[in-house]
């Protein structure tokens, strides 16, 4: 599933040809026991290992490696391998160092200084140093990089200076308590720059970083090869492995889009790892021998349709409270999850420590909606589709097939029926993630379920602050409901600001949580799913406390094939 970002027409021409290309053959691995790859001097025992993984995903290619350009999740999970950020954060969401050892804030929240570690170089040989930090800032906030996550995360920096030649100075137009949270980000990863002066098609095959892991080779529609950094130092502070390199030297990143051939490639040996399992795979790796699962909920926003408020029907407040209580959320997620997953009842995933539990404006109530309907005056005609004015209650939910699960589109057409009981006549499009965008960018939909990530509750304001109905240079806008409220806008605005006390800044995302369901702009439905399936013998694997990228740092020696 696709973090949300928008993409450029010759990317959009790219990824539509991705979504449409033969899923190649799968070939066994090259690896062996005893091999060259396998790290072994000749024991009996590292005789029966090797140090080649094989991972798939079940994610759409990205057409570029480098997360700066666009931002969306599958560049974050192939990123996280080779690009490493400023800061992380431990399991309890504190805030934890990683290329960063330490910072502190000025009393007014108008500048960050950031120390770097001492010693980490990238890849290619350049120091980390502030102008490591400066280089990617401006990377980010450059309109011909076509960043929107990156972009939007950074919009308050204003310029970055030197203090010394390890520690940086981030000025702000304005505090940003969520900066920190945004460092973390893979999207916003640090990247070489010397490498970033390269042209953007050289950088996207191969971004450099200062992770334990570099791109070898990429063959689209198939592929990247990932091989160990030797000269390692940067470990984040909750790694196992806090000094030299990876026990891996080499991870096969597979590009397999079909579920069932990705779950039969892990049955068989053939793959190690994968993500996005599907619940039947879930529910069958539960009952079988050699298969674990690694459950991974991502932070910041829930998965929920968004009801756009900016136009008819929903512009009304009446039809969008009779559209939430005419669907039935909770059996729909209960029966196709298979109890993978649970209801969500907030705008926040239950992950995030500001989640408000908001069951109360969320109720399924058939009843109510259709005195709703009635007391807006939509008339239910002969074919059951109420109407009003000579029009149909025609709500269009166009749905990317690139970010939604099969899984999810089912739950899609149960709400499509349920919605229909009180009249509405819900039009479900199977697009592509081009079409998908470029649906939204015309604003040709009345429901849509974006999906976003983003640690912290910040993600709040990227999402429901009025400024986010304006399009970033990518071409994409966050805002999606199109809500436009003066006294949210504050309450997001004052959050953002308030950089010394975690209490109130928690305080002000709730009272925000209450007005957004006050408004009745969405539907929540469940937590974004992280779900990882592995071979039993693949120990150490984590998923990073950030956004719930799989961290291969820690892994140790696998069992020979």
């Amino acid at each position: 599933m696709l973090n949300s970002s928008r993409t450029s027409t010759r990317q959009r021409a790219l990824l539509s040809a991705v979504a449409l290309a033969a899923i190649a053959p799968l070939a066994l691995s090259s690896c062996s026991a005893g091999g060259g790859d396998n790290g072994a001097s000749g024991g009996a025992a590292e005789q029966n290992t090797r140090t080649t993984l094989t991972y798939a995903t079940g994610d759409a290619e990205p057409e570029c490696l480098d997360p700066h350009v666009g931002g969306n999740y599958p560049q974050a999970l192939i990123g996280s391998q080779f690009l490493e950020n400023l800061v992380s954060r431990d399991k309890d969401g504190k805030i934890i160092p990683w290329l960063a050892s330490s910072w502190s804030v000025a009393k007014d929240g108008k500048s960050w200084e950031i120390t770097l570690k001492d010693g980490v170089k990238f890849t290619d040989g350049t120091a980390l140093n502030w102008e490591a930090v400066k280089a990617n800032v401006e990377h980010l906030q450059n309109p011909k990089t076509g960043s929107s996550t990156g972009y939007l995360a950074f919009a308050k920096i204003k310029s970055v200076e030197k203090v010394s030649e390890n520690v940086a100075k981030v000025n702000m137009s304005a505090p940003d308590s969520a900066l920190l949270e945004s460092f973390s980000q893979p999207w916003n990863a640090i990247q070489s720059p010397t490498a970033l002066k390269r042209s953007q098609e050289e950088n996207c095959a191969a971004p450099v970083g200062t992770g334990p892991f570099m791109v070898k080779s990429w063959t689209k529609q198939d592929r990247v090869v990932l091989t160990r950094n030797e000269n390692y130092t940067s470990a984040p502070a909750d790694a196992q492995k806090q000094s030299g390199p990876a026990t891996l030297t080499q991870i096969d990143w597979r590009f397999i889009p079909d579920s069932a051939t990705r779950y039969a490639a892990l049955q068989s040996g053939e793959v190690d790892v994968l993500d996005n399992a599907q619940p039947d795979n879930i529910k069958a790796a539960s009952a079988a021998s050699g298969i674990e699962e690694l459950d991974a909920p991502r932070p910041g926003a829930s998965n929920r349709l968004e009801l756009n408020s900016g136009q008819a029907p929903f512009n009304d407040q009446k039809v969008r409270e009779a559209f939430i209580r005419s669907v039935d959320v909770d059996a729909a997620v209960n029966s196709l999850f298979m109890g993978t997953t649970k209801r969500s009842t907030s705008a926040l995933s239950s992950v995030e420590p500001a989640h408000q539990d908001q069951a109360d404006s969320y109720p399924f109530d058939l009843e109510a909606a259709n005195k709703l309907l009635d007391e807006a005056g939509w008339v239910k005609g002969k074919d059951g589709i109420r109407e009003k004015d000579g029009k149909k209650l025609t709500v269009r939910f166009p749905v990317s097939t690139n970010q939604s699960i099969p899984a999810e589109q089912s739950l899609f057409e149960q709400l499509q029926a349920g919605a229909k009981q009180a009249g509405f006549d819900v039009k479900i499009s199977l697009l592509d993630l081009p079409s998908w965008y470029e649906a939204l960018g015309k604003n040709e939909y009345e429901l849509v379920s974006a999906p976003y990530t983003k640690v912290g509750p910040d993600v709040l304001r990227i999402l429901f602050h009025s400024s986010g109905i304006k399009p970033a240079p990518s071409g994409y806008f966050a805002n999606h409901a199109q809500i436009n409220d003066p006294a949210l806008d504050k309450l997001l605005d004052q959050a953002s600001a308030t950089v010394d006390d975690e209490a109130k800044r928690t305080e002000l995302y709730k009272q925000a949580q209450q007005i957004i369901a006050q408004k009745q702009v969405i539907l929540p439905l469940y937590d974004q799913q992280n779900h990882y399936l592995l071979r039993s013998g693949v120990k150490g694997l984590r998923a990073l406390p950030t956004v719930s990228t799989p961290s291969f740092l820690d892994v140790q020696a696998l069992p020979a094939k």
